[in-house]
């Protein structure tokens, strides 16, 4: 007697979401069974890989992640058109960090005026990503999806201090949002309900469940995560049946393993191969956990998850 692998049946699908404008557009989401088990669902669209890009220069990044970005880190529109060209970004993530009020504290007008020239310089989807500072993402955020209407930006962190005016400016000027909360399924669910009585619409809507690296609690993100594609697949959540999105790059590069010389602790290895796996090794966790779409930052770590959603996919 042949044997047969037991199969569950799923009752729930993720929703498809577009990201983006014209023919670079990516559709993420539309998966019927749980990351990459293949042989109970169809994942009709494989997960999607975003590169960082800061709207200033980066001067706390360590020197391994800086250096395939030589030249290009004081220009917003050289470093995407950098990604794009020489490592093959499909999506760019515009990262803010010049709105910061406790940084250089940039004022909206200004942002919203680099986001749109990085936006019209690239032909992929865009997505930009504030400071969680509720006061500051509202006055930046509105002001970019003006700005830039219709071009379908994928504007976050959308959370529940500042989702009425975000959300609604992303309605008026077609928008994609990311419901954004801190690790927590419950709190996903409610502010996905919020927004959808605001009247967001499904197709324009994408979550954030909060992510870490590896040895700063990303045991914890890959339970709420799992937790969530279980109530999506298994027990029909409409609220839960969105596509995820990680913004891991930022999380790993700013630990102290990813930084530390190597001088100061040979044991520990290469820095610059410790942090590319350090990132690998995180991404692939949350990529197992259900993610749509990764944020990652170094080429060589975006290049070996590249490689194992094609390995995984062809099994």
């Amino acid at each position: 007697m042949a044997f047969e692998i037991p199969k569950t049946p799923y009752s729930g699908k993720i929703k498809e979401i577009t990201l983006g404008k014209g023919d670079k557009a990516i559709t993420v989401g539309g998966e019927s069974c749980y990351p990459f088990y293949l042989f109970e669902g169809e994942m009709p669209n494989l997960p999607k890989i975003a590169m960082e890009v800061y709207d200033c220069p980066a001067e706390e990044w360590p020197e391994a992640a800086l250096e395939p970005f030589a030249g290009v880190t004081d220009d917003p529109v050289a470093w995407a058109k950098k990604c794009i060209d020489d490592y093959g970004a499909e999506m760019i993530c515009l990262q803010l960090k010049s709105t910061d009020p406790n940084g250089i504290n940039r004022g909206a007008d200004e942002a919203a005026e680099v986001v749109k020239k990085v936006a019209e310089a690239i032909d992929v989807p865009l997505i930009v990503w504030g400071t969680a500072n509720h006061d500051k993402d509202t006055e930046v955020l509105t002001k970019v999806s003006e700005l830039c209407h219709g071009m379908n930006l994928i504007l976050g962190p959308v959370e529940e201090g500042d989702y009425k005016k975000i959300g609604a400016s992303a309605i008026g000027y077609q928008h994609t949002v990311i419901s954004s909360t801190p690790i927590d399924i419950n709190l996903a669910k409610q502010l996905n309900i919020l927004l959808g009585n605001l009247g967001v619409p499904d197709k324009q809507m994408i979550m954030d469940p909060t992510v870490s690296g590896i040895g700063y609690g990303i045991e914890y993100c890959y339970s709420v995560m799992e937790r969530d594609r279980m109530a999506a697949l298994t027990q029909q959540d409409d609220k839960l049946q969105f596509p995820l999105i990680c913004n891991i790059g930022k999380e790993v590069w700013k630990t102290k393993e990813a930084k530390l010389p190597t001088e100061e602790d040979p044991k520990m290895g290469d820095v610059k191969k410790r942090g590319i796996l350090m990132e690998a090794m995180s991404a692939m966790t949350v990529l197992l956990a259900g993610g749509d779409v990764l944020i990652m930052r170094h080429p060589e770590a975006i290049k070996l998850i590249r490689d194992m959603i094609s390995e995984l996919s062809a099994n």
